[in-house]
């Protein structure tokens, strides 16, 4: 459960660096780096609503804007942990904790036309910068990277079109755990020590 927690505070610090648009509603790969290690996820949008997978896991993530949430989701355990989070992220292309941004110049990433800016934001006080792209068509940063080249995101194989609801509901029958419980075990109970 401790590497799930990692995991869910990387998800929870991406969404929120990123940024949620008003876009349409597409898929796509995702691919991170941040100090030298890269990491690759698929991601879901629709209407204020996020869906990320991480390959190698079973774990996915869902944010819903609309409920002000952000759900780990364990099928193997038919678990999942919630967080409510009144800071989800904003529309449009505004980062959290954003105070200056720059209009730089257009350019193609992925086969779209975007705008690409330079972004000043705070976070816990310090002062970083990062070049984002935002897709003319989508309504969307599909990159952006640290100007110190210590992160980035980029977004690519990107496919519009609807994306099903289900995609961004807890399925049934799911138990919701707290941060502190302990993981399901998997051994059943022992008779001899229940009496």
């Amino acid at each position: 459960m401790k590497g799930l927690r990692v995991l869910f505070s990387l998800l929870l610090s991406f969404f929120l660096t990123v940024g949620l648009a008003q876009a349409v509603d597409f898929s796509a790969d995702v691919f991170n780096a941040h100090q030298g290690q890269a990491t690759q996820a698929k991601i879901y949008v629709k209407a204020g609503k996020i869906r990320m997978e991480t390959p190698g896991t079973e774990e996915y993530t869902i944010l819903r804007t609309d409920k002000k949430v952000i759900w780990l989701v364990v099928p193997e355990e038919k678990t999942y942990l919630e967080v409510h989070s009144p800071q989800t992220p904003g529309t449009g292309e505004k980062i959290k904790g954003e105070v200056n941004r720059q209009y730089l110049t257009s350019e193609t990433v992925n086969g779209y036309a975007t705008k690409k800016y330079e972004v000043h934001y705070l976070d816990k006080d310090t002062l970083h910068k990062a070049h984002q792209w935002v897709a003319q068509d989508l309504n969307y940063p599909i990159k952006i990277s640290a100007l110190d080249g210590s992160w980035s995101t980029e977004y690519r194989n990107i496919r519009i079109g609807p994306q099903a609801d289900s995609l961004f509901e807890i399925p049934q029958g799911f138990d919701k755990i707290s941060r502190s419980d302990p993981p399901p075990s998997d051994s059943k109970p022992d008779p001899a020590k229940e009496k």
